[in-house]
C-alpha cells in the first residue's frame, strides 16, 4: 500500500512539471509573437518615412529655378531630406537589427527599452518629413494658391473702384486724393505680383498677396464708411453742438443750473475727437470711428432729455414748494392741538408717558422736514443747485411728511377709539342687563319641575360679570384695556347663560311631548311603559337630557325617527331652528 501511494505522489509530480513547463512555453511563444507583430508594423511605419512626394516636390523645385534665393532653398531642403534617409532611417533600420538580436538571446527587458526607443525615433523622423514637405509645398503649391487668391482680389477690387466712381465724390472730399494714391498703390502691388510670379521670387509673393489684401480690405471699409464718418462729423454734429448751446443758454437765461452737465466741457471734448477722427481718415485709419462719432451724437441726444427732465423738475418743485410748506403747517396745527389736550387723555384713560410719546416724536419729525425744506430753499434761492437735485430733495421731504401724517392719523384713530371704546361699553353693558333679563323670563316660561343647578351658577357668573363690568365704567380714570376685557367677560357669560336656558327649556319640552306621545302605548307594550315611567323620574328630577334619551329609546321601538317628529313639533311651537 505504501508502494502505491509514493507512485501516485511521484505521478503527480511529474504531470505537475510537466504542465509548468508548457505554460512557461506557450508564455514565452505567445510574448514572442507579440514582438514579432511590434517589430513588424514598426518597419512598415519606417518605410513610410520617406515619402515619394517630397522626390516629386523636389523636382518641381528644380525646374523652377532661376534665381539664387530659390537655389539655395532647394540645396537646404535636398541636404533635409539627405539626412532622414540616410541618417534618421539607418539608425532605426540598425535598431531593428539590434531588437532581433535581443529576442534571439531572449533579452526582453532590453527588447522593451529600445523598441520603445525605435517607436519614438520614427515619430520624429515622420516629423520631419511631413515638415520638409510642407516647406516644399509652400513653393509648389504657392503659384496654383496665390494666382486664386489674388483672382477674388481682383474682382472685389473692381467693385470697390466702381462703387467709387458712381458715388458723389463730395462724400469723400477729406479724403479724395489720399483715396485715388491708394488705388494707385493697389494697381502698383498687382503688377509686383505678376514681376515675382515671373521671376519665382516666391518669398516676395506672399507678402505682396498680404499687402494686396489688407490694403483691398481696408478699401473696402473706407469706401462704405468714410460717407457716414464725413456726414456725422462735418454737419449732424456741428448742428447738434449748435442747437445745444442754443437751448442751453436759454435755459440759463430763464435760472436753470446746468452746471452739473458740464456742457462746455463735453463739447471741447467731443470737437478734439472730431479732429482726431478725421486726421486718421486722412490716412485711412477707420478704427473705432463710427462707432466714437455715434457715441457723441447719443451723448447730445441724451441731453436733449438731461434739458427737458429739468423742465419738468421745475414744475415739480413749484408745486412742491407749495404743498409741502402747507402740508408741515397743517400737521403742526394738529400736533399743536394734540398737544393741548393730552394731559386731559392720559388722566381720564389712564395713558403712561410712553403710550403717547409718539405725539412728540411726531413733532420732532415734522421740525425734521421744516429744516430739510427750508436747506432746500435756501439752495434754490441761491442758483447752485439744478431743478432736477432740488426736486429730489423736496420730494423725499413730502414722502417723509406723508409717512408722517399716516402714523399721526392712525394715532389720532387709537386716542379717538379710546372715547368711542368708552361709549360701546356702556352700549354694551345695557345690551348684556337687557340678555339677562331675556334669560330670566325665558327660564320662567315653561313650568320646570326644577331647575338645573348649572344654570344658577352661570346666571350667578354673569350677574358678577355685569357688576364688574360696571364698577370699571364707575372708575375715574377708565383704564380702557381692562374695561374691554370685563366687557368681553361679562358678554361671554350672558350669552352663555341664555344659551344654557333655552336648551334646557328645549330638553324639557321635547321630554315632556316624548313621554306625552309615549302615554297611549303604555298599556300594549311593557318594555316602553318602563322606559316611560323612568324617563318620567329623570324629568322630574331635572335630568332633561336623559330622560328625553330615555323617552326616545323607548319609542323608537315602535315608532323609528320619533326624534326627528319631536324636532319638528318643537319648531312649530317655538317658531325656531333647532
Amino acid at each position: 500500500m505504501g508502494n502505491i501511494m509514493s507512485l501516485i505522489t511521484i505521478i503527480y509530480f511529474i504531470i505537475t512539471l510537466i504542465t509548468i513547463g508548457v505554460v512557461i512555453y506557450l508564455t514565452i511563444k505567445k510574448k514572442v509573437k507579440t514582438y514579432d507583430d511590434i517589430i513588424i508594423d514598426l518597419e512598415r511605419n519606417k518605410n513610410l518615412i520617406i515619402s515619394g512626394n517630397i522626390l516629386s516636390e523636389l523636382n518641381k523645385v528644380e525646374s523652377l529655378i532661376n534665381n539664387k534665393e530659390l537655389e539655395e532653398k532647394y540645396n537646404y531642403w535636398k541636404k533635409r531630406f539627405k539626412d532622414i534617409k540616410d541618417k534618421d532611417v539607418v539608425e532605426i533600420t540598425d535598431k531593428l537589427i539590434d531588437v532581433e538580436d535581443y529576442l534571439a538571446n531572449k533579452k526582453y527587458k532590453e527588447v522593451d527599452e529600445i523598441l520603445a526607443n525605435i517607436e519614438y525615433d520614427i515619430y520624429m523622423a515622420k516629423a520631419k518629413s511631413l515638415s520638409l514637405l510642407n516647406d516644399i509645398e509652400e513653393i509648389t503649391l504657392s503659384e496654383e494658391r496665390n494666382r486664386e487668391i489674388v483672382t477674388k482680389l481682383k474682382t472685389e477690387y473692381r467693385q470697390i473702384y466702381l462703387q467709387f466712381n458712381n458715388s458723389n465724390k463730395n462724400d469723400y472730399s477729406l479724403i479724395l486724393n489720399t483715396l485715388e494714391l491708394q488705388f494707385e498703390n493697389v494697381d502698383k502691388l498687382f503688377s509686383a505680383f505678376e514681376i515675382a510670379m515671373e521671376n519665382n521670387v516666391y518669398s516676395e509673393v506672399g507678402k505682396i498677396v498680404k499687402a494686396l489684401d489688407d490694403t483691398i480690405g481696408n478699401l473696402k471699409i473706407v469706401i462704405e464708411e468714410a460717407p457716414s464718418i464725413i456726414l456725422m462729423g462735418e454737419r449732424m454734429i456741428p448742428t447738434r453742438i449748435k442747437d445745444i448751446r442754443k437751448q442751453a443758454d436759454k435755459l440759463l437765461e430763464d435760472g436753470y443750473n446746468l452746471d452739473y452737465l458740464k456742457i462746455d466741457y463735453n463739447i471741447s471734448e467731443s470737437e478734439k475727437k472730431v479732429r482726431d477722427i478725421f486726421d486718421r481718415l486722412k490716412v485711412l485709419n477707420l478704427e473705432d470711428s463710427i462707432f466714437e462719432l455715434r457715441t457723441i451724437l447719443d451723448y447730445f441726444d441724451r441731453l436733449y432729455q438731461d434739458f427737458e427732465k429739468e423742465r419738468l423738475a421745475k414744475k415739480m418743485f413749484d408745486d412742491y414748494i407749495r404743498t409741502v410748506i402747507l402740508k408741515c403747517k397743517k400737521l403742526k396745527d394738529i400736533i399743536s392741538g394734540v398737544q393741548g389736550k393730552i394731559a386731559d387723555i392720559k388722566y381720564s384713560y389712564d395713558l403712561t408717558d410712553d403710550d403717547v410719546k409718539i405725539i412728540e416724536e411726531l413733532s420732532k419729525e415734522i421740525r425734521i422736514c421744516e429744516d430739510g425744506y427750508n436747506k432746500t430753499m435756501e439752495q434754490f434761492r441761491n442758483k447752485t443747485t439744478a431743478y432736477s437735485r432740488l426736486t429730489k430733495e423736496m420730494e423725499r421731504t413730502n414722502i417723509k411728511l406723508v409717512k408722517i401724517e399716516e402714523k399721526l392719523d392712525y394715532t389720532l384713530r387709537s386716542l379717538g377709539s379710546l372715547k368711542e371704546d368708552e361709549i360701546r361699553a356702556r352700549e354694551q353693558q345695557d345690551a348684556i342687563k337687557n340678555i339677562m333679563k331675556q334669560t330670566k323670563e325665558h327660564i320662567g316660561s315653561y313650568k320646570l319641575p326644577v331647575i338645573p343647578k348649572e344654570f344658577y351658577t352661570e346666571y350667578q357668573e354673569a350677574s358678577d360679570a355685569l357688576k364688574e363690568m360696571s364698577l370699571e365704567l364707575e372708575k375715574k380714570p377708565i383704564s380702557i384695556n381692562i374695561l374691554n376685557t370685563r366687557v368681553d367677560t361679562a358678554r361671554d357669560l350672558a350669552l352663555k347663560v341664555y344659551n344654557t336656558a333655552y336648551s334646557t327649556i328645549k330638553r324639557a319640552s321635547m321630554a315632556e311631548n316624548a313621554i306625552v306621545y309615549g302615554n297611549r302605548f303604555r298599556a300594549v307594550n311593557k318594555e316602553i311603559n318602563n322606559g316611560l315611567t323612568k324617563a318620567e323620574k329623570l324629568f322630574f328630577k331635572g335630568m332633561f337630557n336623559e330622560s328625553l334619551s330615555e323617552a326616545i329609546k323607548s319609542l323608537n321601538v315602535v315608532e323609528p325617527g320619533i326624534k326627528d317628529k319631536l324636532l319638528e313639533e318643537y319648531k312649530e311651537e317655538y317658531g325656531i331652528e333647532e
